[in-house]
This record gives C-alpha cells, structure tokens and sequence, in this order.
C-alpha cells in the first residue's frame, strides 16, 4: 500500500489517535477512520487500522494491568463475542450506514440525558441484563464500524469509576475485542500483508502516544474526566450522524 507525503500524515495522525485512546481517552479514536477516509478507502483504513488498534492495545494492557473492573469485564466480554459474531454473519446484508445511525443515535440520547440529568454520573451497579445488551451492540458495532465506544460508555459511564479503573476497563475489553476480530476480518479479506507491513511502521507513532494517554489520564479530576468523556461522546456520536444524513 502507497502513500505519498499528506498520506503518510494522515496515517500518523490516525496512529497518534488510536494511542491516545488506549491511553485512557477513549473519544481519541474515533478520529482515526474519519483521518485515513480522506485518502484511501473507508474499508480499507477500518482494515489497516486494526493491526494498529491491537499494537496498541499491548502498551495499554501494560499501562492499566492493574486497574480495571472486573465485574464489568466479566458481564461484557462474553457480550462483545455474541456481538461480533453477529456483526461477521450479517456483514454482507447489514448497511453500514444503518449501524453507524444506530450508534449516532445511542450516544446522543445518552450524553444528551447525562449533561441534562447529572444523577447520571452517580455510581452505580453494574447490573447483567444491560451489561449483555451493551456489550452485544459493543462488540456488533466495532465489527461492523469501529465504533464500539459509543454503546460501550452507555453502559460504563453510568457506573461511576475512578478514572484510571475507567480507562483500563475500556482498554481491556476492547483489546479483546479487536483480538477477536482478526479472523473474521481476514476471513472478509480485509488484512493483507501490505497493511501489515504499513501498521508496523506506524506503531512506534502509536505507542508513545499510548503513554501520552496515560499520563493525561492520571493528570485530569475526576468530575472533568467525566465530563470530558461525555462531551466527547455527544460530538463523536453528532459526527456520525452528520456522516450518514448529511
């Protein structure tokens, strides 16, 4: 795969992203597809980036080895399996346009109703039932679009956990999501050597930047991360939408 000199940006740039969201910031990563779109195909970025995503994951699952929340982990991952395995089987007859709708929508309704009604942000249980429905649509919508972050803060946010508990949970779990989503991608043929070849050269790029996450993340109160995440879950979700109507 050929890029020229504003290619080779754009790709950094999208490297940087993935790095800062395994860092901890999770709304970083939904600029990298929009970044490599402006020069190569939408499939073919979402295709070159997952090498890069799971890279990346390895440096954060370091970082946050520590600090997660197990209870969510366990009600979530078996979720996201059912949900990209759905995203596989109907990946020929699902539009991407409705999926990615569908998750505009989700995370506008929710951040809408979180900046509105602040008891939101009150900690609270994580209960089965919405876990396993939101994991499913997490792991279904990050097959089909990368954009499993939406429906997956819909559920977390809510919880109330530490920041950096936060950010090691989201690490984790979508560091087994994008694990998982190697044979189904490669099976649609959406990998291929050239790609891989590219993804290692924009590693190192995304590596430090994974760093550049965790430090923000240990730097920034409580309250303002949560309200940064929630904004950024409004204008990441807005984005979507103006992608699919506009």
């Amino acid at each position: 795969m050929e890029l020229d000199g504003f290619g080779w940006a754009m790709a950094i740039l999208a490297a940087i992203s993935v790095g800062i969201a395994k860092g901890g910031l999770p709304m970083a990563s939904s600029l990298s597809v929009p970044l490599l779109a402006g020069v190569m195909n939408p499939v073919a970025a979402a295709g070159l980036l997952l090498p890069v995503y799971i890279i990346s994951d390895i440096f954060g699952l370091i970082a946050y080895r520590r600090e997660f929340d197990a209870r969510v982990l366990k009600i979530m991952i078996p979720a996201t399996m059912l949900g990209v395995g759905f995203g596989w089987a109907t990946a020929s007859v699902v539009p991407e346009r409705a999926v990615t709708a569908l998750v505009g929508g989700i995370g506008v309704v929710f951040a809408l109703n979180a900046l509105i009604r602040p008891h939101l942000g009150m900690a609270r249980a994580a209960k089965v039932g919405p876990g396993l429905f939101w994991g499913a649509l997490t792991g279904f919508t990050s097959f089909v679009s990368h954009s499993g972050g939406p429906p997956y803060q819909a559920y977390v946010i809510p919880l109330g956990l530490p920041r950096t508990v936060f950010a090691g949970t989201s690490t984790i779990l979508f560091a087994w999501v994008n694990a998982i989503k190697l044979i189904p991608y490669a099976a649609l043929g959406q990998l291929n050597f050239s790609s891989l070849e590219l993804a290692l050269k924009l590693a190192p790029f995304a590596a430090l930047a994974v760093w550049s996450g965790v430090k923000l993340v240990r730097v920034i109160p409580h309250e303002t991360f949560y309200k940064i995440v929630t904004w950024a879950l409004l204008l990441i979700s807005l984005k979507l939408l103006w992608d699919v109507f506009i």
